[in-house]
């Protein structure tokens, strides 16, 4: 990016350039709501990028890439970022926040890179794609299909929205820092794991079995038979369990570091439901999550392996249980009965609810099979690992409230979220964690 004299990229000062008082006045207007202020502001910049100049183009990229710095420094990671600025303003301008991400992540050199902050920048696409700075404007309406006057208003929205963005828990090494002996990749991302065993016998095997789940979960996903569907998720929740349950023993309390935490996405609507289906995930993988509601998101605290196993089990759970509901709406449609959205918040709910039962059940399993072939008994080790991750979601979150999600609200909704999950009849409701 275009720097200043700071050798950051920083804006200049009120007063010394019209157009830093221009993109002042533009983000003040726009946190006030006024939108003739707005539009003045912003065709004041817009006039200054028909000049020919570069000027323009410099400062506001700056800008955004000081706002992407800003973020970071108060926990936000890069998906993370993107993701919010999508969710307030739409995809494109989720598309400039992106570039802003990576034009960022010049600045460090990869080896200084957590592996986890790759692979989400991987994840998003955020390469700079542009031949240069100055002509990246003209280069993004290309891209677009938008005028030059719209770039600079996505610009300044973009720069509003990660500018405001709240501080929230640390997780990851910034970029420069380097990695952490806890960090591994996201599930699916195809990284190696950080840490000694990542090249060892001990990867391997993680690898293997990861790739066994991942095969036993592809066939869940697809097969159009409930029951099936459920054998193949409950093995793979019995195989990640007894893994965890193995390595665990082999290590001792202490394996992989100590618990860490991540944060997983809880997308709207029925976000109270996805995040009680989590919560059951977590749960039954001896991990803790925190539901960030305002934010869309929930912490998970955890060891590594068994974060790796709930992110990716969560995940596949959430496209099972769209295709079961959208079979069970087709159904209520051919009985004459349309869509609502009681519905699909009953059906969530209830699904989430008995999955949790029978993840916990096979995860029990797992723990009974691994004590009775075992030499040594794997509990003590387990309620060590337990405590830990008790003590370090408390640190973290030292205030709590229990949140009870709204029940059943439709009938049909209900039972068909209870067959999609086992068919079987259902226990007390649960609770989700909310700061």
């Amino acid at each position: 990016m275009g720097e200043t004299a700071d050798g950051r990229g920083g804006a200049p000062a009120s007063g010394d350039d019209p157009y830093a008082d221009a993109v002042g006045g533009a983000l003040y207007a726009l946190a006030g709501g006024d939108t003739a202020g707005f539009q003045r502001h912003t065709d004041r910049l817009t006039a200054g990028l028909g000049d020919g100049g570069d000027g323009v183009a410099l400062l506001l990229i700056a800008r955004l890439t000081g706002a992407v710095t800003r973020a970071w420094g108060v926990g936000w990671q890069p998906a993370e970022a993107v993701r919010q600025v999508g969710k307030v303003r739409g995809e494109r301008h989720s598309r400039m926040a992106v570039d802003a991400v990576a034009a960022e992540m010049r600045r460090y050199p990869a080896d200084r890179v957590d592996p986890q902050w790759s692979a989400q920048l991987a994840d998003t696409g955020a390469a700079v794609w542009w031949s240069a700075d100055g002509g990246y404007p003209r280069e993004w309406a290309l891209r677009e299909k938008a005028l030059l006057a719209e770039w600079v208003e996505t610009a300044i929205e973009v720069l509003f929205e990660l500018s405001r963005l709240p501080r929230i828990e640390r997780l990851l090494p910034l970029p420069g820092e380097g990695t952490t002996h806890a960090a591994r990749p996201t599930a699916g991302s195809g990284a190696d794991a950080a840490g000694a065993d990542a090249a060892g016998a001990g990867g391997a095997e993680r690898r293997r079995m990861a790739a066994r789940v991942r095969a036993l979960l592809a066939k869940a996903e697809a097969t159009e038979f409930p029951r099936e569907s459920e054998a193949f998720t409950a093995r793979a929740q019995e195989l990640m369990a007894r893994h965890s349950i193995d390595r665990a023993v082999l290590d001792g309390p202490g394996a992989d570091g100590g618990p860490v935490s991540r944060r997983l996405p809880i997308d709207e609507p029925y976000d109270a439901a996805k995040a009680l289906l989590l919560d059951a995930v977590a749960e039954a993988n001896r991990c803790r999550a925190v539901w960030l509601s305002d934010l869309g998101m929930s912490t998970v605290v955890g060891y590594p392996g068994d974060l790796d196993a709930v992110e990716l089990l969560f995940t596949s759970l959430l496209v099972q249980a769209d295709t079961a509901m959208v079979a069970g709406e087709a159904r209520q449609r051919a009985a004459g009965r349309g869509r609502t959205k009681t519905y699909r918040r009953s059906f969530l709910t209830s699904y989430a609810q008995r999955i949790g039962e029978r993840l916990a059940a096979a995860a029990e399993s797992a723990r009974r099979q691994a004590a009775e072939s075992a030499a040594t008994d794997p509990l003590p080790v387990l309620a060590s690992r337990d405590a830990a991750v008790g003590r370090a979601a408390a640190e973290m979150f030292p205030e709590t409230v229990r949140s009870r999600v709204r029940g059943a609200l439709d009938e049909a909704g209900w039972e068909s979220g209870r067959a999609a999950a086992d068919h079987a009849p259902l226990a007390g409701r649960r609770a989700v964690d909310r700061p």
